[in-house]
């Protein structure tokens, strides 16, 4: 089987360089492209990532929803690897995701690390190991079977936000959902930009109105009232 690396971006001149890089290094047959779907970065994450070996596509909307359907629509492979640009990939992905559709599962994902030393962090990063919708993100990173992204619909472009957690809950209906038990590593600069206790409180009130049926509108919105961030794009 082969995969698509699909890497939404927008303004991830430094890390798309890294990540393109660190993919390319693999070397591996199995991965038939790097696909990023660009939202109007006005820096060069484009030109990088075009430098460094990947295929840039244009979205005409800077919303990750939207750019991984695009990603999706335009990609080769049998499995459809969802990868932020800020993570740090497991050196044994090709193998890991090819292992987990051989022994049946449709989809899933990775626990994973912060790139910081902080206590409370690492005890955040050891939930992700659990099987449990709380528990879930698109830091992680999502692999899932073309056949299984086309059936389930992908993902929800209404959702401008929680649009992983939205697809995710679908995927795990079906009861073919893999928690790779193998650290990523993401970035902390969520928290870097606010206390531990601010992001926990925000992450909660999203999580609640996702379950209370809210519009995501409104949920983008009280992220935005309740923490700094470079960008609302990213959650």
């Amino acid at each position: 089987m082969t995969i698509s690396v699909i890497i939404p971006t927008f303004n991830e001149e430094d890390n798309i360089t890294r990540l393109v890089t660190f993919i390319r290094w693999l070397d591996r047959s199995e991965i038939v492209e790097i696909l990023v779907v660009d939202g109007g970065s006005t820096d060069r994450t484009c030109v990088k990532a075009q430098e460094y070996g990947a295929r840039v596509i244009a979205s005409h909307q800077a919303c990750r929803a939207v750019q991984l359907n695009l990603g999706a629509k335009n990609a080769y492979g049998d499995i459809l690897y969802f990868v932020h640009a800020d993570v740090t990939l497991a050196t044994s992905f090709v193998d890991d995701l090819l292992e987990s559709v051989h022994l049946g599962f449709e989809s899933g994902c990775y626990r994973y690390i912060f790139d910081s030393k902080r206590l409370l962090l690492k005890v955040n990063a050891y939930f992700t190991r659990f099987n449990t919708i709380m528990c879930r993100g698109g830091d992680q990173t999502l692999f899932v079977t073309r056949s299984t992204f086309d059936s389930v619909g992908g993902f929800d472009e209404a959702y401008v936000i929680m649009e992983d957690f939205k697809l995710i809950l679908r995927l795990q209906k079906r009861n073919t959902f893999r928690i790779i038990q193998k650290d990523i590593v993401v970035s902390a600069r969520k928290y870097d930009s606010n206390s531990w206790l601010r992001v926990q409180i925000a992450n909660l009130c999203v999580f609640i109105m996702f379950f209370l049926g809210r519009s995501p509108s409104a949920m983008k919105q009280i992220y935005k009232i309740l923490l700094t961030y470079r960008t609302l794009w990213v959650i």
